[in-house]
């Protein structure tokens, strides 16, 4: 992807390592975002279903979410940024439906 890319070559062990946590941060936040979003739509939020288009909107989130600091962040904060990403969506989507 664009993230782990952005480094701008892997030409030793620093910059190779700063693609692979750019690369899992990016794959993580995403993962959760849309694992929130299809949660809440599907158990929390009425009218209780399964939305596939908005678990795909959720994966977006997520991705939007982490993108600016996906090399400089944790794993678990990684976790937690998808998740409010997921959060987010789900209160904007609401307020657009309105």
């Amino acid at each position: 992807g664009f993230n782990p890319g952005s480094t701008g070559a892997m030409h030793d062990a620093a910059t190779a390592y700063v693609a692979a946590i750019a690369a899992v941060n990016t794959t993580l936040s995403p993962c959760i975002a849309g694992g929130v979003v299809f949660t809440l739509r599907a158990k929390v939020l009425p009218p209780k279903m399964k939305d596939v288009g908005a678990f795909c909107n959720g994966i977006l989130a997520g991705l939007v979410s982490i993108t600016a600091g996906c090399a400089s962040v944790k794993h678990w904060e990684a976790i937690v940024i998808g998740a409010i990403g997921g959060c987010v969506y789900c209160g904007a989507s609401m307020l657009v439906e309105k």
